[in-house]
């Protein structure tokens, strides 16, 4: 790589800062310049815990082996990579050129490999039902709500007002939140991906059966310029306008179905299409730096299996009006998996899908729990103020809300342009046929995957920890042992652990398969183990699993390190050692359960697909007396296993100390919606995470400062360099027609 493209792959959308910057007195980052840095362990540490996180996955002889080579990489190799990767950190440190000694590596590990994301990377979340049962089922008011919501969430992130993150009153890393808005993922032909972010965005892009539109929703200085009334007339307008067209055209057109491809794949076709027309670059442009994608589907679920696919990688559904020429009408094509979407179907369900290379799953949750939680105070707002006779509850996002549709200047037309456009592309054959080859690729992906979703309703959090074990450790257990019981042996499983209370800390991994939770499955497999004896080996299981735990988060764990390792040697064309080419070293990289634990009580799921062909992807929430598991796999027993999974926890409950108070189960839908209270919305605007019970003691070292205390950091996501002008933006859209007029103007209440 030229020295050109080594400054271009580490710019920023957070240059480094004069002593005067407006980010010194953030409340979002207010308390960045206090985090303490990701430590690097020792090798001798990390070299001692490798061998435990493999044993269980080796024979005797296989332990020997690892044993040998681990010994050797101790002696050899080892020392002189652990100084090399010391003294690249600690010149990051001192330059701000990175944020820890992991970052750039780990940024390279989302960016670099060409496979597709869907599937493999975007995870989803499905929200829960809305409050207003009205509303509930209403597609345009449900997305009108969830969007006032969202830019109301981006304009208090403009003006660095969002709260921080907290967890056990401590700060957690904000850094992730400013590429939530306005980001995009960005494939190139003789590269990795780079992620851009532009700070200035204003707009939404909106999708309807495959078809572009946008409009302005904040000012340019960052207020909200629209509300709940404007959005629901944009998005009719927007509605009636893509339903006028043909179908079959509309598939042929997909532009979307572009992101589906392999990156390399999806690189030249967009090059294509830029090289096409400046008209086409200019709006492709549009798409980029918008806030987020709103997808409206026409697909409704039949069944919360049906949901979660939707979210995950959209419906699939191939038919012919004529008999002879078949295309897709399901929502896959519908989408744009670069940038976050939110997603709402026919009957107002509604979910996200998010680009995962520069925000992870706890980021993303503050953003959905966020916004549902505002729409639920805004039901209960309306509901105080008809007794009250004003909205007496406090926002959850308090953003100031100045209506460019009420504001008219001496032309008579708003100062500030909030009507929808339509992006017209002028699409080449090379791109239609790139359209057509990956719509088809896509629906083999589709077909070949499998999701399915167990609602554990029996118990949840509160019967756990009345019966003393961590939820966390409890739910990872019951994945091991359904598939112990179904296949007879214990696989390597993976478990992300935040580690946002250091700088710019992004997750280590859990490997579940300790030594002791091997015997727990062989326990409880066994037919001659007494009651006793089980429900020893889980209590014993889950303690395990919450030390380790404790150790990731506090940065303590084997990949991360294992694997920077690794990549100092590629980074400074050092010979890869033997180490990283063991049978031991493939064992712990070869997730055949790769699991996450995401979510609040605004979301009814999370899921995303297996990370191998012959593995589970399983996103689960514990919520107080239900357990939600999406599981997903390709060409493997999905359901089966999900049936198995059922069983372990009714074994479990049959097991352990019932509880005699409190009812297991849940409550109501109906009672569930209307026990909105104080405490619960503060939990959500501060973000929640059951990680284990972390050790947030923070060690001595911190970055160095600059004048005013200001982070002397660049990093790895690119900032845009200049914003889209007002001049694009009015001039390469096509004006939508208002709802039910056959003249166009601009969208006014």
């Amino acid at each position: 790589m030229l020295d050109g493209e080594k400054k271009d792959e580490t710019m920023r959308k957070n240059l480094p800062l004069k002593p005067d910057a407006p980010h010194l007195r953030s409340k979002t980052f207010s308390a960045q310049v206090d985090l303490p840095r990701l430590p690097i362990p020792t090798l001798e540490e990390t070299l001692t815990r490798f061998p435990r996180a493999v044993h269980a996955l080796q024979d005797v002889a296989e332990r020997e082996d690892t044993k040998r080579v681990t010994e050797e990489f101790l002696r050899g190799d080892g020392p002189t990579l652990q100084k090399t990767l010391e003294e690249y950190e600690e010149e990051g440190r001192q330059s701000g050129r990175i944020g820890s000694y992991v970052e750039e590596f780990w940024s390279e590990a989302y960016l670099a490999p060409n496979a597709s994301v869907v599937l493999n990377l975007n995870p989803f979340f499905l929200l829960e039902e809305g409050p207003d049962a009205k509303l509930a089922k209403d597609q345009i008011g449900r997305a009108a709500s969830l969007i006032f919501a969202s830019v109301k969430l981006a304009s208090l992130l403009k003006h660095e007002n969002l709260a921080p993150d907290m967890f056990k009153g401590k700060p957690l890393c904000m850094d992730q939140f400013k590429a939530i808005f306005g980001s995009c993922r960005v494939p190139r032909q003789n590269n990795k991906d780079y992620v851009e972010v532009d700070p200035a965005s204003t707009h939404v892009v909106v999708m309807h059966r495959n078809q572009f539109y946008y409009f302005n929703a904040l000012w340019p200085d960052g207020t909200v310029a629209v509300d709940e009334a404007d959005l629901k007339e944009i998005l009719t307008a927007i509605k009636e306008d893509a339903t006028s067209i043909d179908p079959e055209l509309s598939v042929k057109n997909a532009l979307g179905v572009l992101t589906t491809l392999p990156r390399k794949s999806w690189a030249v076709a967009r090059d294509n299409l830029k090289a096409s027309s400046s008209h086409n670059s200019a709006a492709l442009e549009i798409i980029d730096s918008a806030l987020f994608v709103l997808v409206l589907d026409d697909f409704v679920p039949n069944d919360i299996h049906e949901a979660a696919a939707n979210m995950l990688h959209g419906s699939y559904k191939v038919d012919s009006e004529d008999g002879l020429q078949y295309f897709q009408r399901g929502s896959c094509c519908n989408r744009w998996y670069d940038k976050l979407q939110i997603i709402v179907c026919g009957d107002g369900s509604a979910g996200v899908n998010f680009e995962h290379s520069a925000i992870d799953g706890h980021t993303a949750l503050r953003f959905a729990s966020d916004i549902y939680a505002e729409t639920v105070v805004s039901f209960a707002q309306s509901i105080t103020k008809l007794i009250h006779g004003t909205g007496s509850i406090p926002n959850v996002i308090s953003a100031d809300v100045n209506r460019a549709a009420i504001l008219p200047t001496e032309t008579g037309a708003p100062p500030w342009d909030t009507s929808p456009k339509k992006l017209e592309f002028n699409l080449p054959g090379s791109v239609l046929d790139k359209i057509f080859f990956a719509e088809s690729a896509l629906g083999d992906e589709i077909m070949s995957s499998d999701t399915y979703v167990l609602e554990f309703k029996e118990y949840g959090k509160k019967f756990i920890v009345r019966n003393k074990m961590s939820p966390d450790s409890f739910v990872q257990m019951s994945m091991l042992l359904a598939y112990y019981l179904l296949y007879g042996q214990v696989v390597c499983q993976y478990e992300p652990v935040m580690t946002k209370h250091f700088f710019h800390g992004r997750t280590e991994a859990m490997r579940t398969v300790t030594p002791v939770a091997a015997v727990f499955c062989e326990k409880w497999a066994s037919r001659y183990t007494s009651k006793e004896e089980k429900l020893d080996s889980l209590r014993d299981a889950t303690k395990e699993h919450s030390r380790l735990v404790k150790e990731a988060s506090a940065g303590k764990g084997v990949d991360r390190h294992l694997f920077a390792l690794k990549c100092i040697a590629e980074k400074n064309d050092v010979a890869i050692p033997p180490f990283f080419g063991s049978d031991a070293w493939k064992a712990l990289n070869h997730t055949v359960l790769s699991t996450s634990n995401c979510g609040n009580p605004a979301l009814r799921l999370f899921g995303f697909g297996p990370v191998v062909p012959d593995g589970f992807g399983i996103g689960y929430i514990i919520k107080n007396n239900s357990l939600q598991y999406s599981i997903s796999s390709k060409h493997r027993q999905t359901k089966r296993f999900a049936h198995t999974l059922h069983k372990v926890l009714l074994d479990f409950k049959e097991m352990m100390q019932p509880l005699s108070s409190v009812k297991v189960g849940s409550a109501s839908p109906e009672v569930e919606k209307l026990l909105v209270k104080k405490e619960s919305l503060l939990e959500y605007a501060d973000g929640i995470d059951y990680f284990g019970e972390l050790d947030l003691d923070k060690p001595d070292e911190k970055t160095p400062q600059m004048d005013g205390g200001a982070r002397k950091y660049v990093g790895i996501v690119r900032r845009r360099e200049s914003s889209i002008s007002e001049d694009t933006m009015k001039n390469v859209g096509v004006m939508v027609k208002s709802p039910s007029s056959s003249e166009h103007k601009h969208v006014a209440v």
